[in-house]
């Protein structure tokens, strides 16, 4: 058991996110966004329309688990394939002519290029990179040390008694489970990190983006990774590189073995208030005004009462 765990945990245990090439993150979250505007939902790659032979319905589909939209081609399973008869589609009405969009002007940006100057990026990937490759280490070690236990047993089996086999078996099983346990948790853990690292550098990533697209009048960006080829004049990467190393440095990668679930941001207002010396007449908590103490004011009753006259 342990064994096949760990020949996973090798690979696994790099950073879901930081372990891939910067080309690789370029194709996440589409290619492209329109400054000041929510980015829409990256559009499937369109195939062109083959003819296909009727198929039936998988059992795992005819138990209710359908693939999504755009699975199996480009409108995903028809009708008939489901089996099923839907409802009549209902009308849509001609839309009254609008506004026509304003002309394009385009910008590229390469994000693998922004991360490898990114010293955010570059520093975390170090880190988390270093934990994976610690962990892989303590794996195969741990592999080591099931391979003599077992090595050791075969070796004295014959000499035990059933019930001493019985509890060998266990003892060995037992440590092997307990592996797979720790080394996935500390592998999720890392790998929850990436993610929490990530998330900090693509918020602050399209900000700049976005701010460097207005100040040169672009309205589109388009991912480099998708264009066949472009001149300098449309990239913005090294003004995105520049001003992100500006404004994000650093992130906050969580410590080793803490679970980012378990991390609790801290609040950006989150500063010790003074607690000055309440004077009389100051208002409190509830907005009432308190009244003064008598400690404050040491004057007797009768010195408080209207003196009389002559």
């Amino acid at each position: 058991m342990i064994s096949k765990f760990v020949h996973g945990v090798g690979a696994a245990a790099v950073v879901a996110l930081l372990a891939q090439s910067p080309a690789a993150l370029a194709q996440q979250g589409g290619g492209w966004f329109v400054p000041n505007q929510p980015k829409p939902p990256a559009a499937a790659p369109r195939q062109q329309a083959t003819p296909r032979p009727a198929q039936h319905v998988a059992p795992a589909q005819a138990q209710g688990t359908l693939p999504l939209a755009g699975e199996g081609g480009e409108q995903g399973l028809t009708p008939q394939q489901l089996q099923m008869q839907l409802p009549p589609a209902p009308d849509v009405p001609p839309m009254a002519k609008g506004s026509p969009t304003p002309a394009a002007i385009v910008g590229i940006l390469s994000v693998p290029d922004v991360l490898r100057v990114s010293t955010a990026y570059q520093n975390a990937y170090k880190e988390l990179n270093s934990r994976a490759q610690k962990l892989n280490e303590d794996a195969q070690k741990e592999q080591a040390t099931l391979r003599d236990m077992g090595q050791a047993f075969a070796n004295e089996r014959a000499k035990l008694s059933p019930e001493q086999i019985r509890a060998k078996e266990r003892e060995i099983q037992d440590r092997a489970t307990e592996a797979q346990r720790k080394f996935g948790e500390r592998n999720r853990i890392i790998q929850e990190a990436g993610q929490y690292v990530m998330a900090q550098i693509n918020r602050t990533m399209e900000q700049v983006a976005q701010q460097v697209a207005l100040s040169r009048g672009v309205n589109l960006v388009l991912n480099r990774a998708q264009i066949l080829g472009t001149t300098a004049d449309f990239d913005l990467t090294p003004a995105v590189a520049e001003v992100l190393n500006k404004v994000l440095p650093s992130v906050v990668v969580p410590p080793d073995g803490v679970s980012v679930m378990s991390m609790t941001p801290p609040k950006p207002e989150e500063k010790p208030a003074a607690t000055p010396a309440a004077a009389p007449g100051a208002a409190t908590t509830s907005g009432t005004t308190a009244a003064p103490s008598q400690a404050a004011h040491p004057a007797t009753k009768e010195s408080a009462k209207p003196a009389k006259k002559p």
